[in-house]
This record gives C-alpha cells, sequence and structure tokens, in this order.
C-alpha cells in the first residue's frame, strides 16, 4: 500500500482550510486517512501552518511521498531539511548531535526571516492606515471649508434684506411724519376757525343786550294809555 502525505479540504466556499495527513494514495481526497499530522490555512498572511514535526518525519522516513503543494509546506517548517539530516546521519556523514545543531540553525535563521516578513507587514499595514487617516481628514477639512462658505454666504443675504427692510421702514416713517405735520395744519385751522365762530356767537348775544331798554320804553306809553281810556 503506497502512503501519501496530503491535503484534506475543509471549510466553506472561498474560505478553504486543510488537514495535513497521511492517507492511502488510493482513497479519495476527502475521505479516510491514516492520520493527521498538522493543518494549513492560505488565508490569513503569512498562512498558517500547525505540523507535528516528528509524525512528520517519520512518514518520511518510512516512505510516505508528499504531495507538491505538501512537500512546499514540510520543507517550509523544516521536515523535509530533518529528513534529509537524518539520511546524513544514517549514512555515517555526521553524528546525531551535529544534525540536531545544524537544525537548530537552519530553525533560527527561518525564524527571523519569517519575523522580518511580519513586521514588514505590521508596518505597511500601519502605513496605510496613516495614509487613510490623513486622506479621510483632507476630506473631512474640504467639507468643513465647504459648509463654512455656504454658511457665509448665507448670512450675507440676510444682512442685505435687513438693509432693504430698514430703508422700507424708514420711508412710511418720513411719510407718516408728513401726514401729521398736514394733520396738525388742519387741527390748527379748525381751531381758527371755531374761535372765529365762537367771537361772532358772542357779538350776536351782546346786541339783543343792548336792545332791551329800547323795548321797555315802547311798551310804557301803551300802558298810561290804556290808564286814560279807564
Amino acid at each position: 500500500m503506497a502512503t501519501k502525505l496530503r491535503l484534506q479540504r475543509h471549510g466553506r466556499k472561498k474560505q478553504a482550510y486543510y488537514y495535513i495527513v497521511a492517507a492511502d494514495s488510493r482513497a479519495p481526497r476527502d475521505g479516510r486517512f491514516i492520520e493527521r499530522i498538522g493543518d494549513y490555512n492560505p488565508n490569513s498572511n503569512p498562512a498558517t501552518i500547525n505540523l507535528d514535526l516528528k509524525k512528520a518525519v517519520k512518514w518520511l522516513d518510512t516512505g510516505a511521498v508528499p504531495t507538491d503543494t505538501v512537500r512546499a509546506i514540510l520543507s517550509y517548517k523544516g521536515a523535509m531539511m530533518l529528513h534529509h539530516l537524518h539520511g546524513g546521519v544514517n549514512k555515517g556523514s555526521f553524528t546525531l548531535e551535529e544534525a540536531d545543531a545544524k537544525f537548530a540553525k537552519w530553525t533560527e535563521d527561518k525564524d527571523a526571516k519569517v519575523q522580518s516578513k511580519r513586521d514588514s507587514l505590521a508596518s505597511a499595514k500601519a502605513q496605510t492606515a496613516s495614509e487613510k487617516l490623513k486622506a479621510e481628514a483632507k476630506v473631512k477639512d474640504a467639507r468643513a471649508a465647504a459648509i463654512a462658505a455656504k454658511n457665509a454666504v448665507v448670512e450675507e443675504v440676510p444682512a442685505e434684506e435687513t438693509a432693504v427692510v430698514e430703508a422700507v421702514v424708514e420711508t412710511p416713517t418720513e411719510e407718516t411724519a408728513q401726514e401729521t405735520a398736514v394733520v396738525e395744519a388742519v387741527i390748527e385751522t379748525t381751531t381758527e376757525e371755531a374761535a372765529q365762530e365762537t367771537a361772532v356767537v358772542e357779538a350776536v348775544i351782546e346786541t339783543p343786550a343792548a336792545d332791551a331798554p329800547e323795548e321797555t320804553t315802547s311798551e310804557a306809553p301803551e300802558a298810561a294809555a290804556e290808564n286814560t281810556e279807564a
């Protein structure tokens, strides 16, 4: 039975993640497997890989054949490097301690590269966020300036309208003053005419008072004549 190290798909559409499994080469891709040795999530940046290194090297040492994708994953995590060192130990090229020291050095260098990539990604993300904030601030300032200009125009128009209204208010005041002067003149004229009429009436009243003795004198002879006839 040929054993293969391959990926088994899980997850929903466009959000797939994979198990790294040792399975019979005749089994379906997502079918039964012999052992799960890790998982792989390509949706993160960098991709998230969890691998049981000992199990992976054990299957490689026993002749399991990885697929191209799994081979790249095993190489990235050092399983292929450790499998190569085990081959050198088996051939007597170097001791197991030397193989472990070489693998530790390789792991240290690999971790430094991974951390450098993560730092660069974080720096790029922070720079993008900063530029985005600056762009939003510019848009906000431009919007505020536009609103301020609009409000300034609105304030100027009522000022002009207020001046017109004041002019209109002043004009009726002048006309009212003229009408008041005319009314006062009419009142004064009427007062003078009333005073003249009063003077005439008083003169007429005084005239009959002066004629009263004459009427009394005319009545006296008539009374004397009546007495004579008696």
